[in-house]
C-alpha cells in the first residue's frame, strides 16, 4: 500500500456552530455536501460531518502543528465557539495548549522544537 494522504472526519452536534469554530480559528471551510464540510489550512485538509455520538465526540483529538504557538493560541483564544482552552506549555519536544471545540474534541494546538 502506498498512501498519499490522509484526512479524518470530525464529529459535529450543531454543524453550523463547528463550521464557525472551524473557521474562526483559520481554517476555510469548502461545500461538499448538505452532511459534510471540507476545511482547509495550508496543505492541511480535514473533514466536518454533520455526525454525532458523544462518546466518539469526547474522546476525538487531533494534534495541529503550527509554526508560531503565540499567534495560534491568540487566535484560538478569540473563539466564540470553544469550549476551553488551556495556556501554552513548554514540553521537552516543543510548545503546545489545548483546545476543545464545540463538541469536546481535544485539539493538540503544537510547535515542534524548542
Amino acid at each position: 500500500m502506498d498512501v498519499v494522504d490522509i484526512k479524518t472526519f470530525v464529529p459535529s452536534k450543531d454543524y453550523e456552530i463547528s463550521k464557525s469554530f472551524y473557521t474562526e480559528i483559520g481554517f476555510k471551510a469548502e461545500y461538499v455536501t448538505d452532511e459534510l464540510t471540507l476545511f482547509e489550512n495550508g496543505d492541511c485538509l480535514f473533514f466536518l460531518q454533520r455526525f454525532y455520538n458523544r462518546v466518539l465526540a469526547k474522546n476525538f483529538m487531533l494534534q495541529i502543528c503550527v509554526t508560531d504557538i503565540y499567534d495560534a493560541y491568540e487566535l484560538c483564544s478569540k473563539s466564540e465557539h470553544k469550549t476551553q482552552i488551556t495556556p501554552v506549555k513548554q514540553e521537552s519536544w516543543g510548545k503546545v495548549f489545548y483546545l476543545w471545540g464545540p463538541v469536546g474534541e481535544l485539539l493538540h494546538i503544537t510547535q515542534l522544537g524548542s
